[in-house]
């Protein structure tokens, strides 16, 4: 389905007007038209349950401007839609109360690109400048230990919360993410689907996944037990 969607040859438009993560990105992110409001918070969490971005997560994230894609993967971290619009996830912004409107205008008219920039206003992302080009820096590496290191070495209240962000997550998961964005950067669509299919199946034979599961789903906030516990092992 995500790939058939990137490929479709019609336009297609999704309306995210609140979460949307996991399988919600991969049924609104691929289409030619992403349109944000001010509900919208976009992630990508899964190495927080011990899995991996997938839905296409290996082309998308990939393909995002100045290693945004790269910490998202890595993080798990939320953005609202100032930020998707800025790195380019989300195509328009209009506000909740518009959408009515506009989805009645999108049924009469011939134009989407019209419609749409009828609609479309601006929206001011939530980071600063500092701390995207910070994130341009940091994660620009070409090994996940680089990245880490260099967070360690920067004093800087945003690097250091970063990096203890991500030393939550599951080791197995971080080193299989850095791996499939950089991978996914030289592949189609459909072969970024076929490669995730690969570590999907993968996934479902190891521990992490269901342990992730049990620990942020099923107890709902219980710390899990990784295995291995250390990115070192």
């Amino acid at each position: 389905l995500n790939a058939a969607i990137a490929r479709f040859p019609k336009p297609y438009v999704a309306m995210i007007d609140g979460i949307v993560m996991g399988g919600g990105v991969g049924v609104s992110c691929h289409g030619s038209h992403r349109v944000m409001t001010e509900n919208a918070v976009f992630a990508m969490p899964e190495v927080g349950i011990g899995f991996f971005p997938d839905v296409g997560g290996s082309h998308l994230l990939s393909r995002l401007p100045g290693e945004f894609g790269m910490y998202l993967a890595l993080t798990g971290n939320r953005i609202r839609r100032g930020d998707a619009c800025a790195a380019g996830l989300a195509t328009h912004s209009v506000d909740a109360g518009q959408l009515p409107a506009l989805m009645q205008a999108l049924c009469e008219s011939d134009s989407v690109d019209g419609t749409l920039s009828v609609f479309d206003g601006a929206a001011e992302p939530q980071m600063d400048e500092g701390t995207v080009h910070a994130i341009a820096r940091h994660f620009s590496f070409g090994s996940l230990p680089e990245i880490l290191e260099s967070l360690a070495d920067d004093q800087d209240e945003w690097a250091q919360d970063t990096l203890a962000t991500i030393e939550k997550r599951s080791p197995t998961s971080l080193h299989v993410a850095f791996r499939q964005v950089r991978a996914g950067a030289m592949l189609e669509m459909d072969e970024c689907m076929k490669m995730e299919f690969r570590i999907l199946n993968r996934m479902l034979a190891g521990h992490d996944f269901y342990e992730g599961i049990r620990a942020v789903l099923v107890e709902k906030g219980s710390t899990p037990r990784w295995k291995p516990e250390k990115l070192g092992d």
